[in-house]
């Protein structure tokens, strides 16, 4: 009942809304407690009520209290006799389990026992255990001590193993060194030697220790022995490339490199003998080499084609050659002097083996300097190229090569310098220069820099040399003697073809470099040999021969300058030019010599107009009708002539009939408009009869065509 009570006021307050809520005054049920009515309880203090009715008068369980118009104390009576209930209630399960709260008690004090049993013993465990704990403890201490210790042992004991393994000297080394032949073993041997000398002569700490007063006098005598005897070694191998017959590169890549650490050796610990060393080698290699070329250079002269002399120059006469003059070569071979023909195929064999001479001297073979220029050069090439590589690798030193090749090079460059002074071949020194040239090329796709001076110089001589020549072939043509040179002969003039082939071979050697100053120089050699030829077709004595004798060389020389490659350039179109004028003026003598008197006619009178009156002197049928008649009778045999004095006078039968042909066009030219001129003469049409049609001269002209 003391359960539901309270349940029922809280839902009763529940269930009320704010509007229905009743008010109160907490003081109204408050007041009714007087001091008489609490006179029974203890005395108590009311300091500090006013406070807690404040706060409880917006407290909700309070509110709803007293909103049922309960008093506090009689609510505060329920209470009291509801929890009376409870206690008694709990007073009687209380009795109802007491039996087995009896029991829940003794197994309570047993397991109490058992735990104070364990107590015990868990106190004796945690004892022994602390004393373990002490004695684990100290082994642990114990144990880092003995670790450090041994750590230290282990580092000194590393050390130790080491210096006494770099300073102790095996009977085994010794064996080897001293008694043993030089190869492989004998190297790893070396190697080990070095070690130990590099040992004892760096550390600082090993030059105090007492070991090294044991040792440095052995280290010392097996370096003297091992110096030594590697010394004899390199002696003996270097004598063998001083036999004749030995193949260098063979000795030096199988032998010599096989054993190179010998000279690393030397050098840390033989510098004496490393300098001996070095100067045998050099001086060995300077000689063997220097033979070699000034034997090779001996051979190739035996080989050489002498292309022209001093007085092979363009402007020079072919017959001043005395009757004590030296031999010449044969005409075809001489034809090089100006042409370069197959001497250009050089070029393309650039990168061919070097020639062997007693081969070639076996098949009686001669060949240009030019060849036996480039022969020199590749062997030079492949033999610096070689011993450069091995020195760098070998010695460690580039400087070496340039010891030993100056006696090759001396030997090359005293050959070469006895040949240009006398060499007046300028087609064969422009060819060199360009040999020079790829050389230099092939030298840096093999990024080998060692001749890159030596070929600087070599082209730094070629080319005054060139021009001196050159100069020479040019003031032959400036100081040519014309009544020597001239031939009562239109053909084409052997000067004018010495200058075409010259002319057109350095051009096709200039296509590829485009070298200004050799266009300029070829641009005075032209301005020369115009004036020349001028001068050469004035000593004929009709200007008809002299007009026929510069179109025949001028034609030759753009023959030849097309043959060579169509780089002519502006030489070829100035001689195109001076063919194009010459030609006209050719076709007007021509058609001059066979049909003067109408030609003048056209001329001078058939643009007048005689219907306007304004000429003084009209043409008449008497004036025109000769030059009808006179055309009719012989104009098929005049054409005939023509052709003839063409196919004699022009070398070029291609080039006389385009010169046929312009003069036939020419000539239908003149007689159309002489034509259309009869028809505006009075009377003219009785002449008409004895015209020749256009249809039948152009027949005539096909014919010719067709012949061409």
């Amino acid at each position: 009942m003391a359960d539901v009570e309270p349940q029922k006021w809280g839902q009763s307050y529940g269930d009320a809304t704010d509007a229905d809520k009743p008010e109160f005054d907490l003081g109204a049920f408050v007041g009714d407690l007087t001091a008489e009515e609490d006179a029974s309880s203890e005395d108590i203090s009311l300091e500090g009520l006013q406070q807690e009715l404040e706060e409880c008068e917006n407290d909700e369980v309070v509110a709803n209290i007293l909103s049922k118009g309960t008093t506090l104390r009689d609510y505060t009576k329920g209470v009291e006799n509801n929890l009376r209930q409870v206690e008694l209630d709990s007073i009687q399960d209380y009795i109802e389990e007491s039996d087995n709260l009896v029991s829940l008690h003794d197994q309570i004090r047993d397991c109490d026992n058992i735990l104070s049993q364990m107590e015990t013993l868990l106190s004796g465990f945690q004892d022994e255990i602390g004393s373990i704990s002490s004695d684990i403890k100290i082994l642990q201490e114990k144990s880092m001590d003995m670790g450090l210790r041994l750590k230290n042992r282990k580092v000194a004991e590393s050390k130790l193993a080491k210096f006494v393994e770099d300073i102790i000297v095996p009977p085994r080394m010794i064996d080897i060194i001293v008694d043993g032949e030089v190869n492989d073993e004998y190297m790893r041997t070396l190697e080990i030697l070095s070690r130990k000398l590099k040992f004892v002569e760096v550390d600082s700490m090993v030059k105090t220790s007492n070991a090294l007063k044991d040792v440095q006098p052995e280290l010392e005598r097996l370096r003297q022995k091992a110096v030594s005897k590697v010394f004899e070694y390199i002696v003996q191998k270097l004598h063998a490339l001083r036999k004749p017959k030995t193949n260098i590169q063979i000795l030096q890549q199988s032998v010599l490199l096989k054993y190179k650490y010998v000279i690393s050796f030397l050098k840390e610990h033989g510098k004496e003998i490393y300098a001996e060393v070095r100067a045998a080698y050099i001086d060995t290699m300077n000689k063997v080499l220097s033979a070699h070329f000034r034997a090779y250079i001996q051979a190739l002269g035996a080989l050489q084609l002498d292309i022209a002399t001093s007085a092979d120059l363009i402007g020079v006469e072919t017959r001043s050659a005395g009757l004590f003059s030296s031999r010449r070569e044969p005409l075809k071979n001489r034809s090089a002097v100006f042409a370069l023909g197959e001497r250009l195929n050089i070029l393309k064999e650039i990168e061919e083996p070097a020639l062997i001479p007693h081969i070639a001297e076996a098949n009686s073979r001669k060949y240009p300097y030019e060849v036996l220029f480039r022969s020199l050069h590749k062997l030079l090439m492949d033999t610096a190229t070689s011993e450069y590589l091995f020195c760098d690798d070998f010695f460690g030193e580039e400087s070496i090569f340039y010891e030993i090749f100056s006696g090759p090079f001396a030997a090359i460059d005293e050959h070469f310098n006895s040949i240009l002074p006398n060499f007046f071949d300028a087609i064969g020194i422009m060819l060199m220069i360009r040999i020079i040239h790829q050389h230099q090329l092939i030298m840096s796709r093999r990024r080998i820099p060692c001749l890159d001076s030596y070929l600087d110089k070599v082209n730094i001589a070629l080319w005054p040399r060139f021009k001196m020549v050159f100069d020479m072939h040019l003031n032959s043509l400036r100081n040519a003697n014309v009544r020597t040179l001239w031939e009562d002969d239109v053909h084409p003039h052997y000067v004018m073809r010495r200058y075409a082939e010259f002319t057109a071979s350095l051009i096709h050697l200039n296509v590829e470099y485009g070298d200004g100053q050799l266009d300029l120089s070829l641009e005075r050699l032209r301005m020369a040999v115009d004036d020349l030829l001028v001068k050469l077709a004035k000593t004929f004595s009709k200007p008809k021969q002299q007009t026929v004798f510069l179109i025949n060389n001028y034609d030759m020389t753009i023959a030849v300058l097309k043959e060579a490659g169509p780089e002519g350039g502006k030489i070829q179109t100035h001689f195109e030019e001076l063919l194009k004028n010459n030609t006209s003026i050719f076709v007007e003598e021509l058609l001059v010599e066979h049909f003067s008197g109408l030609i003048k006619f056209v001329k001078t009178r058939a643009s007048e107009d005689p219907s306007s009156g304004s000429s003084e002197r009209p043409i008449t049928v008497g004036e025109v009708e000769p030059l009808v008649k006179d055309f009719g009778s012989r104009w098929k045999a005049a054409i005939e002539l023509m052709h003839n004095d063409v196919i004699t006078s022009f070398s070029n039968f291609v080039c006389g009939m385009e010169i046929l042909r312009a003069a036939l066009t020419q000539l239908l030219l003149y007689y159309t408009r002489f034509t259309d001129c009869m028809k505006r003469v009075a009377g003219g049409s009785a002449l008409n009869k004895d015209l020749i049609s256009i249809p039948s001269i152009m027949y005539e002209i096909r014919k010719y065509s067709r012949t061409f």
